[in-house]
């Protein structure tokens, strides 16, 4: 359990993915280029290969990114936030989307 004021500490925040591809020599890795807002895009890099055979249909997608973890490097490579979603005992998958049209850097609350 933790405390509503550790939750609050994380910033969520709707962002949209503008490319999309595999990391080379990994078989769960696909970076991404979010913009949630800031003027510059954010590299992601996220284990969701296995869901998207093609990953290019992620462009153009809104969803929820935890915005303010450390930076990470993942196989050479530098992921500054993370893409939420949701997995079940049974293996399923989903993105969470919003419901509506909202613009990137719009913050979960």
């Amino acid at each position: 359990m933790i405390s509503i004021d550790d939750f609050k500490k994380l910033s969520i925040k709707i962002g949209e993915i503008q490319s999309a591809e595999r990391v080379p020599e990994t078989d769960k890795l696909v970076r991404l280029t979010v913009d949630i807002g800031e003027g510059e895009p954010r590299q992601i890099i996220s284990g969701i290969a296995k869901h998207f055979p093609d990953p290019t249909v992620l462009i153009g997608k809104k969803c929820p990114f935890a915005a303010n973890l450390e930076p990470k490097v993942i196989k050479g490579l530098e992921s500054n936030g993370m893409i939420l979603a949701v997995t079940t005992t049974e293996g399923g998958f989903s993105l969470l989307t919003p419901e509506q049209e909202v613009p990137s850097g719009s913050t979960l609350i």
